[in-house]
């Protein structure tokens, strides 16, 4: 299968939707996996350590969603991706459904499958959803302490 990864064009995103441990993994099984030029740089993950566990890299989004039957990303996908969308295709993201109509009608219009992140489910957990929730929640407690602080 080829496996594609667009940089992130959201605001404020800076993650990548796979580590060069999980590329290892996919390529070690006979699939392509592209990854688009600095996708991975907001993480501290250059092109160098993809190509290095057998990534090839694309440099640009059209390309990578151009020849990718499952793109994985991060975050759901914002107008400018809508039209790189196509029917036979498979989006695996967190997609947040219930906050935007644009992108829900973008996905059915586009024919792609899209599989969100935070709907899967094993023996009842939420496996994908949980560790960010985990971090999230940790945060919150250091934001809020952040907060309180007084200025010297």
């Amino acid at each position: 299968m080829n496996i594609g990864v667009p940089k992130e064009i959201k605001n404020n995103e800076f993650r990548v939707a796979i580590t060069p441990s999980g590329v290892r993994e996919l390529t070690s099984r006979g699939h392509a996996v592209f990854i688009e030029a600095s996708a991975g740089l907001g993480s501290a993950i250059s092109d160098s350590d993809y190509e290095a566990v057998g990534a090839t890299i694309l440099k640009s989004a059209d390309e990578v969603w151009s020849k990718a039957e499952l793109v994985l990303k991060v975050k759901e996908p914002i107008a400018a991706e809508y039209s790189r969308m196509r029917k036979g295709q498979v989006l695996f993201t967190y997609l947040h459904l219930a906050a935007s109509r644009e992108c829900t009608d973008a996905l059915v219009k586009s024919g792609i499958t899209a599989i969100a992140y935070e709907t899967v489910e094993v023996n009842g957990a939420l496996p994908l959803l949980a560790p960010m929730s985990e971090v999230a929640g940790r945060m919150a407690a250091q934001v809020g302490a952040a907060a309180l602080q007084k200025s010297a």
